[in-house]
């Protein structure tokens, strides 16, 4: 492994059936107030709210509701529940649902005493939280981001057709979080599998990077294996256990950070995908699947080895006197037959993406220089237009 870095995850985790039993005992470390952060009421029809509400009364918390948090929330929301935490000067945020519902929470826990305007400072800027941040704690309910055990926030600021993700200091990872593989029983299957995508997308973003032995790569072939060994399985069942909780494990340890210690990092498919949402408020997995395979097949070109090894470690393709182009292609070509086993969404005009709004998504995309190769606005417009 090269370079150096220090790692902390102070994320404390309850994990299986039971898990949902230790928030009342975890609640008795932080003050009265709660503010209690959801989506759009999927929770009260499967009894989630219930529960969570009754280890909330049994702690003798005062509840604060911040309701209808959207799959991917608004700088307006941020807001409002920024002055919802302020005015009623809150203890803890608990997000109770998925990705976004805790990107959300810690968004608003970073806002609600900052005297700048949040989204300028955090997310244009990308600025620390210098203000009082309030603890976050998480249930979760639908796995995919690992936003249960990190720091990322993403926002959407539809007005200038942007979404921007900051990643707070550990300051800001939830205190805890119940992972409970239940609750995700009852997830549509659309937006099951775009949270099976999302995962592989996080792995891969790290994965091809870099050029040395590193470990994290070891990491990181394991989890997409599983993955995709357990995906299959929910597919066919989505109420299987043993492969719901595998899939929920794999998306923590896919974004907590670990397998991305010691490397470069790539993460324009995220980029391109989230300037997708921002123009047409696409669900974020599919996004990223609707641009992967044209973007990957671009970019190993400049990166063939790691694709030649990523077909032959994770998808078991023999290399048999292949060259590394013909290996890299092959392991392209198994993720795309994955994909589609699994139904993501593989063209973007399934999303809303036109000829007319390319040059738009484009220029919402934010470009970086840490993968393989450095794209252009060109070439971004020239990945989006292979997408459709």
């Amino acid at each position: 492994m090269q370079g150096n870095f220090s790692y902390q995850n102070p994320t404390k985790l309850y994990f299986g059936e039971n898990a949902l039993k230790f928030l009342s005992d975890e609640l008795q470390q932080y003050g009265p107030t709660v503010q209690l952060c959801y989506g759009g009421g999927s929770i009260k029809k499967n009894g989630i709210y219930d529960a969570v509400v009754a280890a909330l009364k049994e702690a003798g918390k005062t509840i604060i509701e911040d309701a209808g948090v959207m799959p991917n929330p608004t700088v307006e929301k941020l807001y409002e529940g920024a002055k919802i935490a302020r005015e009623n000067n809150v203890d803890l945020i608990l997000a109770v649902g998925g990705g976004s519902t805790i990107d959300y929470a810690k968004g608003v826990s970073c806002s609600a005493w900052c005297d700048e305007d949040p989204w300028q400072k955090y997310y244009m800027e990308q600025q620390e939280a210098t203000c009082r941040v309030i603890p976050v704690g998480s249930v979760l309910t639908m796995v995919g981001t690992g936003s249960e055990m990190n720091g990322g926030s993403v926002i959407t600021n539809r007005s200038i057709g942007m979404k921007i993700g900051k990643v707070f200091g550990s300051y800001a990872y939830p205190k805890f979080t119940v992972l409970n593989p239940t609750f995700t029983f009852t997830v549509p299957q659309y937006q099951m599998v775009a949270g099976f995508f999302d995962i592989m997308s996080h792995i891969m973003e790290q994965y091809f990077s870099g050029t040395d032995d590193n470990t994290s790569d070891y990491l990181a072939e394991g989890l997409m294996r599983s993955l995709i060994h357990s995906s299959r399985i929910a597919v066919k069942n989505p109420k299987d256990y043993e492969a719901r909780s595998n899939i929920m494990w794999t998306a923590t340890w896919a974004l907590n950070t670990l397998i991305g210690q010691g490397k470069t990092q790539d993460w324009m498919v995220h980029m391109i995908g989230q300037a997708i949402g921002a123009h047409t408020d696409a669900t974020h997995g599919m996004t990223l699947a609707a641009v992967s395979i044209p973007y990957y097949r671009f970019v190993s070109q400049f990166g063939v080895k790691k694709f030649a090894r990523f077909a032959q470690n994770v998808w078991g393709i023999a290399a048999d006197g292949k060259t590394d182009e013909q290996l890299a292609a092959e392991g392209i070509a198994a993720l795309e037959a994955w994909m589609k086993e699994i139904g993501v969404v593989m063209h973007t005009a399934e999303l809303g993406v036109t000829s007319e709004n390319i040059e738009a998504i484009a220029d919402s995309t934010i470009i970086f220089d840490a993968g393989y190769h450095k794209l252009t606005r060109d070439e971004v417009i020239q990945i989006l237009t292979e997408s459709m």
